[in-house]
């Protein structure tokens, strides 16, 4: 490992540009939470300086930050000399990240990652790659220049959902057994960092979110269940860090439960992030799809 003589270390630290306590670092992937992020810290007077994930954040991001570079996945070092350049000492993380790209063929040569991100890879993630292995050893990296991680979500806590039945249909009793029945699957699935949803029918387990993610869960499930009726349930994990992936849910959600003729969507109140709420209700209610939103320990009897 490299060791600095502290002339070094002051040399370095004296070429970074001061911090700027209205500068807030965004790490943008796709989807439109990293975008809502942006207005929400825009309109709080803060200056959103983003690293957009390559081929994965939204173009938008350009015109609603006050500076904005995409850079590789995999170029961990270069993230964090971008952040350093745009003046952020405090970044958040927003939007999502495709993961199964760790295993397509020749990767190495495909995502040609930097020597941070070999060196975080080997050092943190080479006997655990879960995804909160991952994202830790990504944030211990920028720890290591000075930078901390803070919850998106401290700007923009309006986007967690709130307890209750979210549509005009409530879940009936053998949907609530179900709700049950999945929520303690989830829960252990996400204690193991496995994945965070779990689809039920008569109270058997018919997918897993793993790798795949949601989406890719819910097809499965549809595709085992042509009769439909099902249940989807989404939970944060026990051990949540809410400083990253977060469950959330939008109308792709909702569209794609409505595809795989699901009946019902139970979600954890208050750790789960509803992507244009009146819309993706609006749009459960005209496909007769049941969302309901519960406090962890709160379940229905």
């Amino acid at each position: 490992m490299l060791v600095l003589s502290s002339r070094q270390q002051r040399v370095r630290a004296n070429t970074r540009p001061e911090s700027n306590s209205t500068t807030i670092g965004l790490l943008a992937g796709s989807g439109r939470f990293p975008i809502l992020f942006a207005e929400a810290a825009r309109r709080q007077g803060l200056q959103v300086a983003c690293v957009g994930i390559r081929y994965e954040a939204s173009d938008e991001l350009r015109d609603l930050c006050a500076s904005y570079e995409s850079i590789g996945v995999s170029k961990l070092g270069g993230m964090i000399r971008s952040f350093r350049r745009q003046g952020a000492r405090q970044i958040v993380m927003a939007g999502k990240v495709t993961k199964n790209v760790m295993y397509t063929p020749w990767r190495f040569v495909q995502l040609w990652p930097d020597y941070r991100m070999i060196h975080m890879w080997y050092r943190t993630c080479r006997a655990d790659k879960r995804d909160d292995s991952i994202l830790l050893g990504v944030i211990a990296e920028f720890e290591r220049d000075g930078m901390s991680f803070a919850s998106a979500l401290d700007y923009c806590p309006e986007l967690l959902v709130k307890e209750g039945i979210l549509t005009r249909r409530g879940p009936s009793a053998a949907e609530l057994k179900d709700i049950e029945f999945g929520w303690g699957l989830a829960k252990e699935m996400g204690r193991l960092d496995v994945g965070q949803s779990v689809a039920v029918k008569e109270q058997a387990t018919l997918a897993i979110e793993a790798i795949e993610g949601t989406d890719r869960c819910i097809e499965r499930a549809g595709h085992l269940c042509r009769a439909g009726g099902w249940t989807l349930v989404k939970v944060a994990k026990p051990q949540q860090d809410m400083r990253f992936d977060v469950p959330t849910i939008g109308t792709a959600t909702i569209e794609n439960l409505h595809q795989a003729r699901a009946r019902v969507l139970a979600i954890e109140a208050g750790k789960t992030i509803v992507i244009d709420q009146p819309e993706v209700v609006e749009l459960a209610n005209r496909y007769g799809l049941t969302i309901v939103a519960i406090p962890d320990g709160s379940l229905p009897r």
